[in-house]
């Protein structure tokens, strides 16, 4: 029996499974984002429409066997430092005497070279563990929200990404969840400096509308989307550790997109919203894994590549390594979104 039919057995997983609580609430941040903490589903660190599924007969499996799948993708919203910055730390190091610092700081500001342009570095780490991942990047216009690099001037490492064999997305801009045009645009731009199509994309600061933005994502072209998931906390924000294609109430017809849900990001954890310690948030994130290595699901991680830098970059690794003694696929959305469409019964 196919997914949807089984969720539809039971109204509370179907109405958690759809969202239905998003589709006429009011309530958003200031990102315009429905936020968890207004949720009337309490049970984030469960996916209860995946045990549902699997309690009744859903079958998943992955490449050589393995017995869950691992999304590993990073969003680049910054590859420089600002000029401003650059310049302060210039002037801090020339004022307390660090004459070396202060004119590596000032080739920096001419040559752009940062520690965020760390694509490889990344690789390197995760081809430790075989596996692979997404980086998706934006693609904006000077006068866009949130612009701060050419998009241009990461030809060369771009085309390293793809040459390693990993992949590269979209990251949708501000209004890429809400204005199919400006998201077709960024998308000829980045497959400009591709060389090939685009298949995969996270939205922005996760802005998310239920179920515009999934109508938009596959009017656009888009085969997968891996935007779905709360920012201010980590879990299943629709109970589903599964990708799945979304269905839309509004029509009573599904749409034509795959979701790999987001699971973990970096910022939900750490400083940003909830806050944890690494003790904290190492207990949260090994319940998820282990959750969805129960129920053979995929675990979706997003970690920027600026969080490849102490503590962060080494619970990143933590990861990796959890994940790879229990056998776990770790690879990118593409792969995984693949996989899905030509071995699993939707």
């Amino acid at each position: 029996m196919k997914m949807h039919e089984i969720l539809q057995r039971d109204r509370e997983i179907w109405d958690l499974f759809t969202r239905k609580e998003e589709y006429h609430s009011s309530i958003r941040d200031k990102s315009n984002r429905f936020p968890y903490y207004v949720s009337q589903y309490r049970t984030i660190f469960e996916p209860k429409a995946s045990e549902f599924l699997m309690n009744n007969g859903y079958h998943a499996e992955y490449l050589d066997g393995k017995p869950f799948a691992v999304c590993l993708t990073h969003d680049i919203d910054v590859v420089y430092k600002s000029i401003t910055s650059k310049c302060v730390q210039t002037l801090k190091n020339g004022a307390q005497g660090k004459f070396n610092a202060s004119i590596n700081s000032i080739k920096q500001i001419r040559s752009k070279k940062n520690p965020y342009v760390n694509f490889k570095e990344i690789m390197e780490l995760e081809e430790k563990y075989d596996a692979r991942s997404s980086f998706y990047f934006l693609s904006l216009e000077p006068a866009d929200q949130d612009y701060s690099y050419r998009i241009e001037d990461l030809k060369n490492e771009i085309h390293t990404i793809q040459d390693w064999g990993w992949e590269v997305g979209l990251h949708g801009g501000h209004q890429g969840y809400c204005d199919l045009n400006k998201l077709k645009t960024e998308k000829r731009n980045l497959e400009k400096i591709t060389n090939n199509s685009i298949i995969g994309c996270r939205n922005h600061y996760l802005n998310f509308v239920v179920p515009d933005s999934w109508e938009i994502l596959s009017n656009a072209g888009f085969k997968y989307d891996c935007s779905f998931g709360y920012a201010d906390c980590a879990g299943f924000r629709n109970g589903m550790c599964h990708p799945f294609r979304p269905y839309n109430l509004n029509n009573g017809k599904i749409i034509e997109i795959i979701e790999i849900p987001l699971i973990i990001m970096d910022d939900s954890l750490f400083a940003n919203y909830m806050r944890l310690d690494s003790d904290r948030a190492w207990e949260i994130t090994r319940r998820l894994i282990d959750a969805v290595a129960k129920y053979h699901g995929v675990i979706t991680l997003l970690w920027h590549n600026y969080s490849f830098m102490g503590h962060q970059k080494k619970f990143y690794e933590k990861i990796l390594k959890y994940c790879a003694e229990k056998e776990a696929w770790m690879t990118s959305g593409e792969h995984i979104s693949t996989w899905w469409k030509d071995n699993v019964k939707e």
